[in-house]
């Protein structure tokens, strides 16, 4: 093949063979093996180009261009064809799978707001027009914030009202993790923290999960979200908690609602109160939501134990607060007149589009 003029007729002849098969092949597929095998590394083009060793410049240089025009000549061949193909192909398709753009359209399900988190925004504006600062906090916490530093130490009778799941850990002691129970963790935290001479007082709500081993039904669950508020620092009064659950009710429920609160008792409070309020159904006349009393009760609230502020290593006996809890599900259950807590946790459009 020394002969250049042999050599252009065997280009001429590879050039001729590579278009017939393009113009005889009607499958992609095949059109880009063609490719590969007339344009790529291993083509019959790269073998001639390979064999000019013993040529001279000016002759490399024009059977060099010779080979590149055939070679786009092939190429523009391939890729129109292609383009063809696949334009056919989808015109096909379009034909057999026509759109019928008169039918309706099927419109996607719109989701609602939860209750409860109609019930948590709620809180968090009234508590926020107060000067309160919200938090979430940890939902897994240990011994010493969740039980120790609220006068909860070990073997304390209060310990057995509250079933805790505790989870697979070395750790022991106060150390030893749990899933909270409420809280009120992290009024311990934040008290443990804070400047102890406590120049301005603290005021913190905070939102969120706990759990305790209850056996789930219509009104208990194992899993429930609670508020836990809290106001410490110089001179806070029972009077102030006194005032603040009012402004909360009225706010929450109706205008003219009523407060009753009776003696109770809470470990981490001294004194402690169960607060009631006039059922917002009928206005503290009796109903079957009230069981007939008028009154329902909402929460839990006192003054913070003295001994809590000593675990958190405030000692300054000016330094008073008070402090209250409230179930964020028991909150939603009587504004909604919801019966069933289960409900909340089903999310069931047919429930949730209600709000």
């Amino acid at each position: 093949m020394k002969d250049i003029n042999k050599i252009k007729e065997h280009l001429k002849k590879i050039s001729t063979d590579a278009k017939a098969d393009v113009k005889k092949n009607s499958e992609v597929n095949f059109l880009h093996f063609l490719k590969s095998k007339y344009l790529g590394k291993k083509s019959a083009f790269s073998d001639v180009l390979k064999s000019l060793t013993n040529f001279d410049d000016n002759q490399k240089s024009e059977l060099g261009k010779l080979v590149n025009n055939f070679k786009m000549e092939i190429m523009e061949l391939i890729n129109e064809k292609i383009v063809k193909l696949e334009q056919e192909k989808l015109e096909k398709e379009l034909k057999e799978n026509k759109i019928d753009v008169t039918l309706p359209g099927i419109g996607l399900q719109v989701g609602y707001r939860n209750p409860l988190f109609l019930v948590i925004d709620e809180i968090t504006t009234i508590f926020k027009n107060l000067g309160y600062q919200v938090i979430s906090g940890t939902e897994v916490d240990n011994e010493e914030y969740n039980f120790n530093r609220l006068n909860l130490p070990e073997n304390h009778p209060a310990r057995a009202m509250q079933d805790t799941f505790y989870l697979n850990d070395t750790r022991k002691g106060k150390n030893r993790m749990l899933l909270r129970t409420h809280c009120t963790n992290m009024t311990a935290r934040i008290l443990s923290l804070v400047n102890k001479d406590m120049k301005e007082p603290l005021a913190y709500i905070s939102l969120g999960n706990v759990y305790r081993k209850d056996d789930d039904d219509a009104t208990h669950s194992h899993q429930f979200m609670q508020m836990d508020a809290f106001l410490a620092g110089h001179g806070v009064t029972f009077a102030n908690l006194k005032w603040t659950l009012e402004y909360f009710c009225q706010k929450l429920f109706k205008a003219d609602s009523k407060i009753r609160l009776r003696p109770s008792f809470f470990p981490f409070t001294e004194p402690s109160a169960e607060v009631d309020v006039s059922c917002p159904i009928c206005g503290g006349r009796g109903c079957a939501l009230c069981k007939h009393t008028g009154w329902i009760e909402i929460l839990g609230a006192g003054m913070i134990h003295p001994n809590v502020f000593h675990a958190c290593g405030i000692k300054d006996p000016n330094i008073t607060g008070f402090a209250f809890g409230v179930g964020i599900e028991r909150i939603a259950m009587i504004k909604y007149s919801i019966d069933d807590i289960r409900l909340f946790y089903s999310n069931d459009l047919r429930f949730l589009k209600q709000f």
